[in-house]
């Protein structure tokens, strides 16, 4: 009698992607009462009697023996405005409360200003839980402001303002920068732990000048190329558009160049952007390149080149 397959990690991280949530960055003070944080939608309200919620800390963090040891700690739910924050406590700063206003709680754990609410904690208990740490937390004292909160869904924000403009005006025009450089392509930060292209929403200046805003903010010379993949992402209101960049030079100011294997390319959080890169891989491996035209989900490839040129 064999056991069951292992599942497929990738697949049912998408799965879990599917859920809409908010975005928080937890807080606490490690023994020597430094302020420590980092940003998780892992957030789930649990009891009003008595007053528990939950958030959840993989045992991998750098963090994770400071939360679970420590009597307390905060939930900053983020508002709309706070992309920046949410960006900053998911890398690997070394000050991350340096560029942010805040204050300590009642309950003495970090609260950051401009949230949407916050909720100041006792541990109530920490439950061991597979690669992750559940922890409960006693709501000592709480505020809520009306400021709407961020949205995270399918590896990418989302704000009600920006949702509602979208509804109003038709999709959003977004470009990535696929730059590539001998099998490796960048990819940066996605602000929750995951892995992204250089992308921003194209500005009335046009994609052309949005392309090469992305590329000269990552401190790598690289060459504006063709258009590699054009698509609508239904479910987020985008227009994608990718532009395929060889590197000329340089070392990224931010993010890394990954080897386009399907291991290394794991940690893509948007599905549709790895596969993207999952078929720039063996294009270039073979030097047949196509232009994708479709949804985020099925689409049709056209041919481009042929052949690799000298």
């Amino acid at each position: 009698m064999t056991g069951k397959p292992p599942l497929d990690r990738r697949a049912l991280r998408d799965a879990f992607g599917t859920f809409m949530t908010g975005v928080t960055v937890v807080t606490t003070r490690d023994g020597g009462g430094k302020p420590l944080g980092f940003t998780a939608n892992s957030f789930s309200s649990v009891s009003l009697d008595p007053p528990l919620l939950l958030v959840s800390i993989a045992r991998s963090s750098a963090n994770y023996a400071a939360f679970t040891a420590a009597g307390g700690f905060a939930v900053n739910i983020l508002s709309e405005g706070q992309k920046d924050v949410s960006n900053t406590f998911a890398r690997p700063v070394e000050d991350r409360f340096g560029s942010v206003y805040w204050r300590w709680g009642p309950a003495g754990s970090p609260l950051l200003s401009n949230v949407s609410a916050w909720f100041d904690c006792s541990l109530h208990q920490c439950v061991e839980a597979g690669d992750h740490a559940i922890l409960i937390g006693r709501v000592e004292a709480f505020e809520a402001a009306t400021a709407p909160g961020l949205g995270y869904y399918r590896g990418s924000y989302f704000t009600p303002s920006e949702t509602a403009s979208a509804v109003a005006s038709g999709p959003e025009v977004v470009v990535s920068a696929l730059i590539e450089r001998d099998g490796h392509v960048l990819l940066q930060d996605d602000g929750t732990g995951g892995l992204t292209l250089p992308t921003a929403r194209v500005g009335r200046d046009g994609a052309s000048a949005t392309l090469a805003r992305l590329i000269a903010a990552t401190g790598v010379q690289a060459a504006p190329g063709f258009i590699y993949s054009v698509y609508e992402d239904v479910a987020r209101g985008h227009q994608h558009i990718s532009f395929l960049c060889p590197a000329t030079g340089g070392a990224p100011d931010r993010g890394a160049f990954v080897e386009m294997s399907p291991d290394a390319l794991g940690d893509v959080t948007d599905p549709a952007m790895r596969t993207m890169l999952e078929r720039l891989a063996e294009e270039s491996r073979v030097g047949n390149y196509g232009i994708y035209f479709g949804n985020q989900d099925a689409g049709r490839v056209a041919l481009v080149t042929k052949g690799k040129t000298s």
